[in-house]
């Protein structure tokens, strides 16, 4: 089972602190939201860092995932692979110790151009809005990481792919060579919607690849931009899923499943050919401290599951189970041990 589980992304510092609606409206943040930083956002940066109670984490959506996903099988250490590129600095150090501490086996691509990426979590009440500056992360490069002998071998190895949508910024033909490997192996390849911005600005890329995916993971926000941006003239969510899961498809062995997080309410998926509603775990609103990775965190659980061939229901049953214990803590941090029965 060691490194059965591959998961490529960006590999984010998140720098997070609890804030006002005057620090959303000063840098035009939504309060629940993911955006690329832009030049307006320089400034946040230096001033989050500023606040009283600002939390570094090792961050980045696929790296949380996958070190969820390691936490909830606990041994043997290594099932989860990660790939991504950082920068030669103190935050790219910290990200290799979090993931060696995680026992992920990470292999970064270091380069000295940029800085490690970072990313600003702007937590109010149980919101979080997410800004993420690329920098290192956007430099992953295909030629002198991905095709390189070693690193391929460890992509041949797994037998559950993930990537977040995220990446579809960074190096979509990295996400195509590991979509078709899986698809050519009758392997499983996982994608995450990750973002509006996704579906609506990198249509092109996300569309290349989705013949290719057989699970594709969103939340209601963005599985109703993504049925905007296709046209599907619905916002039923059930009937998105349909549509999404009757999308063409490459590898005719595997029917895809299509599985839709809608925060507190029921998490939509699809089983066979019918859509069904999984109710997620009950929590005191008080006990929610953060939501920032509780996506992140339910598809970790669902992947520790499935790399150990569990059905379905198991699958989302742990998803919810890894949401439910990251919600009541700061970032995409867990306690020692899970629970999970």
């Amino acid at each position: 089972i060691q490194n059965a589980l591959f998961g490529m992304g960006n590999p984010l510092l998140d720098i997070s602190a609890v804030v006002d609606k005057d620090f959303l409206d000063k840098y035009g943040l939504k309060p629940n939201d993911q955006i690329l930083a832009e030049e307006k956002h320089k400034a946040l940066f230096d001033e989050i860092v500023q606040k009283s109670k600002v939390e570094y984490h090792a961050g980045g959506s696929t790296q949380n995932s996958v070190k969820i996903a390691q936490w909830m099988i606990q041994e043997p250490h290594k099932v989860a692979t990660f790939f991504g590129c950082i920068g030669t600095d103190h935050f790219g150090e910290i990200l290799k110790q979090k993931a060696a501490e995680a026992h992920v086996d990470a292999h970064y691509y270091e380069q000295s151009q940029e800085p490690t990426g970072t990313c600003a979590a702007c937590i109010t009440g149980d919101n979080r809005s997410l800004v993420a500056n690329l920098a290192a992360a956007n430099c992953y490069n295909k030629e002198k990481h991905l095709d390189v002998d070693r690193n391929w071998s460890l992509v041949e190895k797994a037998r559950v792919y993930y990537i977040a949508g995220f990446f579809l910024t960074v190096s979509p033909e990295s996400i195509l060579k590991v979509a078709k490997h899986a698809s050519d192996n009758n392997k499983i390849f996982g994608l995450n919607l990750s973002a509006p911005f996704i579906s609506q600005f990198f249509k092109e890329p996300l569309m290349k690849v989705m013949p290719y995916v057989d699970i594709i993971f969103g939340n209601e926000t963005e599985a109703a931009t993504f049925a905007k941006e296709q046209g599907f003239e619905t916002e039923d969510i059930a009937e998105i899923a349909r549509r999404v899961q009757s999308l063409p498809k490459v590898n005719k062995n595997r029917q895809r499943i299509v599985v839709f997080t809608q925060g507190r309410e029921d998490t939509v998926a699809t089983v066979g050919d019918k859509v069904k509603m999984f109710p997620v775990l009950d929590i005191d609103q008080n006990h929610i401290v953060d939501t920032n990775g509780a996506g992140d965190a339910f598809v970790g659980g669902f992947l520790s599951e499935l790399v150990q061939e569990k059905p379905l229901e198991e699958c989302i049953r742990a998803g919810h189970y890894a949401a439910n214990v990251i919600i009541r803590r700061v970032g995409c941090t867990f306690p020692e041990k899970p629970d999970f029965q």
